[in-house]
């Protein structure tokens, strides 16, 4: 098994680019240009409930999600390094092992829509159509890509340290 140190207050490479306005242009049309799948590669993967509902903090919901991303690496689709369950979103990191960003999205989507619509006799739809998707091309970012992702719930303000936050996983010990 692959170990990654996590180190702490690492420089960002965000701070190397700070000078350059890179603000996101909204729609999902934006969010598949460009885009590859590309295996053995490495992606920050994240999705969004519809209309950004708090779904995920409802009973089971965000375990649902978690559950199925551990499926996802047991049948060895994706190497899953970290992950996030947000009240509205989802965050995590994986290698693809085999297949494409867009059928490993339609797979997890598909599977815990129908799974969460059940447990919560929720009618409505679960996600949000489109995902994005940032590759990381780098090991040592790796680790620093994955600490922004743990973190999530403590600048969210939902904890003070996302040890605290219930529904996250990290392939390392942090």
């Amino acid at each position: 098994m692959r170990q990654h140190s996590l180190p702490v207050g690492a420089a960002s490479s965000r701070d190397k680019t700070e000078k350059y306005d890179m603000k996101p242009l909204k729609g999902s049309r934006y969010l598949r240009k460009g885009r590859a799948s590309l295996e053995g590669h490495y992606y920050l993967l994240t999705a969004a409930a519809h209309n950004k509902q708090r779904i995920f903090d409802q009973p089971g919901a965000a375990q649902v999600v978690l559950d199925s991303l551990a499926w996802l690496e047991k049948e060895k689709v994706i190497d899953l390094e970290a992950a996030v369950v947000m009240p509205d979103h989802v965050h995590f990191i994986a290698r693809l092992r085999t297949g494409t960003l867009s059928g490993l999205m339609h797979s997890l989507k598909s599977f815990t829509s129908k799974k969460i619509r059940s447990l919560l006799n929720f009618p409505g739809q679960v996600w949000q159509a489109q995902y994005h998707d940032h590759a990381i091309r780098k090991d040592e970012v790796l680790a620093e890509v994955a600490l922004y992702c743990l973190n999530n719930p403590v600048r969210a303000g939902l904890v003070e340290d996302f040890h605290e936050y219930p529904y996250w996983y990290c392939r390392y010990e942090v």
